[in-house]
């Protein structure tokens, strides 16, 4: 009997009880822990433990948990068609501790669930194993998040890939992965009244409102997710090679925060667009083709920012080569004040922040921007940039995020040159060559001709009037000139490779560059007054435990499209130096509340900020005890716009005029109310292709490198 097929017998050991714990594998298809746990055991327990004080500083943002909080409800229900009782919901501060409590009240003698590759949930697994297996459990753990396990791929020495390009060429050269597993036919829980359960909170009353227009743009849960792989597959793939760059138009997968949370199975994903690659090219579909290998291409930069960050489990917290530890990060709250609120004066990078904070979403190639802007004109430390990806968005990914930013910062020698500055106003006619992008997003330059859209600065005195921008007033100016930035990151990195040498020489060891070790000094700290302020009440350990409690900034809440646009349009005129209460949401807060070291000093508009070498602590040394030079890149796969509303079941965020719209009434009059603006009626969304022989081929950007 093939695996797909015994999934689906659902005819387990009489008598014997398996607890099935679910993470980030939402989901009853493909999910090859269920699937075990049907064919092993008579009666299925199926439990969600929410632990998020495990996580520390990465305890999940208000976005990442509203879609969680969906997507429990959808497996849950899915769950009840199959016979299930419910979904066992436990909440804890130690995952272990709880499962080794349900195990017992249930009588299960088994435990199945699906891997993980972070480092703290490297950790976790670790020690359900050997707690359960004390008790006499038997744990059994599986793939379901990969194509193939990380030690699985290999090169001819039998080590691991230090590049991207061979390590997916030899990914492609391997066996298919297995076909995805079908749903088990029939689930039987038995009998859980003596079961107790707790019931999960992820939101309090202050963001509810926010969460309400989450909902009207996406549908979470596994079903709905195999709705938007269809209408992926059916709709924009075929032209992907083409638009999937293109920031104005929806025209990538948007599929991420789906793959995120397990909801969709890499495999289906995988198998299908193979499907579709072999139709395309048995009919002489060279461009339907030529899509399919870059949509597969992306599947295999997720597969390697799990692969990284398996073999160099601290690469969250330091970078992976080790003479960027000296470089002399800019730690300037005002800096990172006013790129968080969109408003450093370069349309792109402040249309994307305000995206980012007002949905939670953002194109893949204008987090590029963004985050380059972020580390190489503003030098800021690239953990900080990281740590605010991680609060914001919906698809916030530890090993993704991670290893972007450190690709960003030149951290991976085949990632982007860390000496190269990015124009944003290149990378704006490039990504937004209608600026329709930018008239989305920041209203105030929305009568702008499309000539001046990314550089207003540049137009005309006559031009601005008459499009009612006043620089310095409704819009900045730019908080950094290009010419500048680039002289001073000139200067940063000299300084880099001298400090970087003056190590080496005083080395008694002889340690060998690449070895990413810098535990000797600890990473910079995250600003007193930038943090998240969160107070969490630690967990009792009583059945209704409570959930996500504590006050937060009212500004940590994703507003109205209008009132976002309001208060932008307010916060431009503040003074870049005062830094007292921010009105935007903030950064996590870090574990270790440890002193940065100043080394110089800058001044920007009144405000001050002081430069530091990037360290990195030993956060899980007991992972890995040598860390060898690593080469790659770590993409987001993230791919997303925020305008296109052709697809079924709501999945994609629509903030366009209601004549555009597929949506409910309801929200047809809150598109009414944005629509009234007149912004959007002016500037109909543009599906021209632009003409990318123009652009010059040394600015492109992505988290792919072209070889």
């Amino acid at each position: 009997m093939s695996a797909s097929q015994s999934s689906m017998s659902g005819a387990g050991e009489p008598g014997a009880r398996a607890v099935v714990w679910f993470r980030r594998d939402l989901r009853v298809e493909d999910n090859p822990a269920l699937a075990a746990a049907a064919r092993a055991a008579g009666e299925v327990v199926p439990a969600y433990v929410w632990a998020p004080e495990e996580d520390g500083a990465y305890y999940p943002g208000r976005v990442s948990r509203w879609w969680l909080s969906q997507s429990l409800k959808h497996l849950d229900a899915s769950l009840r068609r199959l016979g299930a009782a419910r979904l066992v919901t436990r909440r804890s501060n130690d995952a272990v501790a709880a499962l080794l409590d349900l195990v017992r009240c249930t009588g299960a003698t088994h435990l199945f669930f699906n891997h993980l590759y972070d480092p703290l949930s490297l950790v976790r697994d670790y020690r359900v194993k050997e707690q359960l297996a004390a008790e006499g459990i038997d744990v059994q753990s599986f793939n379901a998040d990969l194509l193939y396990e990380p030690w699985e791929v290999l090169d001819e020495d039998r080590r691991p890939f230090t590049m991207f390009a061979p390590f997916w060429n030899r990914c492609l050269c391997m066996p298919d992965p297995a076909a995805p597993l079908l749903p088990p036919k029939r689930i039987n829980s038995g009998d859980l009244s003596r079961c107790p359960w707790d019931e999960l909170v992820f939101e309090d009353e202050s963001e509810r409102g926010s969460n309400a227009l989450l909902a009207r743009a996406w549908s979470p849960g596994w079903q709905n997710a195999d709705k938007a792989l269809t209408a992926f597959l059916n709709g924009p793939l075929m032209d992907y090679s083409v638009n999937r760059k293109k920031a104005d138009s929806a025209s990538t997968s948007l599929l991420s925060p789906y793959l995120h949370f397990g909801e969709l199975s890499v495999r289906k994903v995988f198998h299908q667009v193979r499907m579709k690659q072999l139709m395309w090219s048995n009919d002489g579909n060279h461009a339907g083709e030529e899509s399919c290998t870059l949509f597969l291409r992306s599947i295999g930069l997720r597969e390697y920012s799990r692969y990284l960050t398996f073999n160099h489990p601290c690469s969250h917290e330091k970078p992976l080569l080790s003479h960027l530890r000296f470089f002399p990060w800019v730690v300037n709250e005002v800096y990172f004040k006013v790129w968080r609120q969109g408003r450093t004066g370069y349309p792109l990078v402040d249309a994307g922040m305000r995206e980012l904070w007002a949905t939670g979403w953002v194109h893949d190639r204008i987090r590029v921007v963004v985050s380059s802007f972020f580390v190489k004109v503003l030098q800021l430390p690239w953990r900080w940039g990281m740590k605010y990806f991680w609060d914001t968005l919906l698809d916030a990914d530890l090993e993704s995020d991670a290893l972007g930013w450190q690709y960003i910062s030149g951290s991976l020698p085949d990632g982007r040159e860390l000496d190269r500055i990015d124009n944003p106003q290149f990378e704006g006619y490039k990504f937004d060559p209608h600026g329709e992008y930018v008239r989305r997003w920041l209203p105030e330059l929305a009568r702008l001709p499309t000539e001046w859209i990314h550089h207003p600065w540049d137009a005309p005195e006559s031009v601005l009037q008459a499009a009612g921008v006043e620089l310095g007033s409704n819009y900045p100016r730019p908080i950094v000139e290009l010419d500048a930035a680039n002289s001073r990151l000139q200067d940063a990195l000299s300084e880099m490779w001298e400090l970087e040498a003056a190590s080496r020489a005083a080395m008694e060891n002889g340690m060998e560059e690449g070895l990413g070790d810098s535990t000797d000094e600890p990473p910079i700290d995250f600003p007193q007054e930038l943090r998240m302020e969160v107070d969490r009440q630690p967990v009792q350990p009583a059945i209704h435990a409570p959930g996500v409690t504590g006050r937060r900034r009212e500004d940590q809440m994703v507003p109205s499209m209008t009132s976002s646009f309001i208060r932008a349009e307010t916060e431009l005129t503040a003074d870049f130096g005062h830094t007292s209460e921010d009105s935007r949401p903030e950064v996590p807060s870090n574990i270790h509340h440890l002193q940065a070291r100043p080394e110089r000093e800058e001044t920007v508009d009144g405000g001050t900020g002081n430069a530091v070498r990037v360290h990195g602590n030993h956060h899980q040394q007991n992972l890995q005890n040598n860390m060898h030079r690593v080469l790659g890149i770590a993409p987001s796969i993230s791919e997303a716009s925020s305008s296109w509303t052709g697809r079924d079941g709501g999945v994609v965020p629509v903030w366009s005029p209601p004549a555009a719209s597929g949506h409910s009434d309801s929200y047809a009059a809150d598109e009414a109310d944005i629509s009234s603006r007149g912004y959007l009626d002016r500037h109909p969304q543009s599906h021209t292709m632009m003409n990318w022989s123009q652009l010059s081929q040394s600015l492109t950007t992505g988290w792919e490198v072209d070889n």
